[in-house]
């Protein structure tokens, strides 16, 4: 009779048999699976990416856009403290935006344009509209979200609320006339940029009518849209310079 030691297969060859060409036990890897993983790595990378550019778009220009702020108005306060001889590119824009309802520190440059660079550094002054001062419609933008956000909270402004526009000359003082979540058109909508805007939309929101006017714009959402908020206000009053305190 032989002895089991010689009949009975040994555990370790019968497993290495089952499990072949793997050794141990272990089933045979994949062709496909490294592939899987190279994909989920790059998907990987690829996400943490976009959140990063993502946080920057938003916290980020915001950051960056708040220091050039703060050089920017302090550069136009050492123009003012000049006089009214002072060169006119130590005063880069118009002036300074104060907006009380936002904050005591609020504190803008307004720029001249409403390009997308002009945009990243302050409120800008829509072209071929009025000037501080003039009659018909000063009309001004600003990002609420990105680069400043400097119109963040337009939707808060309640009629009655004081605009200053710090400039050269002086300071003008509006006097807002429509609730800031009034007012939705579509980007495409000219009339809000003329000397004097009329809805086209019967009862629909428009300015008092008064001859020097303010209009403040910005984006209705967030994110890109085609939509526009818009806000009215008119000129109450004018300190010169000389006796302008702030």
């Amino acid at each position: 009779m032989t002895s089991a030691s010689t009949t009975t297969p040994r555990p370790g060859r019968l497993r290495g048999r089952r499990g072949r060409p793997g050794r141990g036990g272990r089933p045979p890897r994949g062709r496909g699976r490294p592939v899987l993983e190279a994909l989920g790595w790059l998907l990987l990378v690829g996400g943490l990416g976009w959140l990063a550019w993502v946080a920057w778009q938003i916290w980020g220009t915001t950051w960056q856009a708040h220091r050039e702020y703060r050089a920017t108005v302090t550069r136009i306060e050492q123009g003012f403290a000049l006089g009214p001889k002072a060169p006119a590119r130590s005063i880069p824009g118009l002036g300074i935006l104060r907006v009380p309802r936002f904050g005591d520190d609020y504190a803008v440059p307004v720029l001249e344009g409403t390009d997308a660079d002009t945009l990243a550094k302050g409120v800008g002054h829509e072209p071929d509209t009025a000037l501080p001062g003039e009659r018909g419609n000063l009309v001004l933008a600003g990002h609420v979200v990105t680069h400043g956000e400097p119109f963040r909270d337009l939707k808060g402004l309640r009629p009655g609320d004081v605009v200053r526009l710090e400039t050269r000359e002086g300071t003008y003082r509006y006097r807002i006339d429509t609730p800031g979540d009034a007012l939705t058109v579509d980007f495409s909508a000219g009339w809000v940029l003329g000397a004097d805007p009329r809805n086209p939309d019967p009862g629909g929101v428009e300015p008092s009518g008064a001859p020097r006017l303010i209009t403040l714009i910005t984006c209705a959402e967030l994110f890109h849209t085609d939509l526009r908020t818009v806000v009215f206000g008119h000129q109450v009053g004018f300190t010169p310079r000389a006796t302008a305190a702030g």
